[in-house]
């Protein structure tokens, strides 16, 4: 759980999510547009969300999300925001 709430609360992550809520289904090349970010960067993002099983692909291969909300509903404790990475930098 830990894991999926930092891959979906990244902000540009989070942005990918939004631009696709509600949406239907969206092309990368549009959702780049929308996001306005740079392809590849986008792209990247994309993939961690599919493997997470946060977003999907339709049978024509472009993303979906959908639902027309999304809600987060969690408690943060002192121990849920210490830095665990060994380089010292938050994933």
């Amino acid at each position: 759980m830990n894991a999926l709430l930092r891959i979906m609360l990244a902000p540009n992550r989070l942005a990918i999510i939004n631009a696709l809520t509600g949406q239907g289904s969206m092309s990368i090349r549009a959702l780049t547009r929308k996001v306005e970010r740079h392809y590849l960067a986008v792209y990247r993002d994309v993939q961690t969300l599919l493997a997470a099983g946060v977003i999907g692909l339709d049978d024509k291969g472009k993303l979906t999300f959908p639902y027309d909300e999304v809600r987060f509903n969690f408690s943060v404790t002192g121990q849920a925001l210490v830095n665990t990475s060994p380089r010292g930098v938050m994933p």
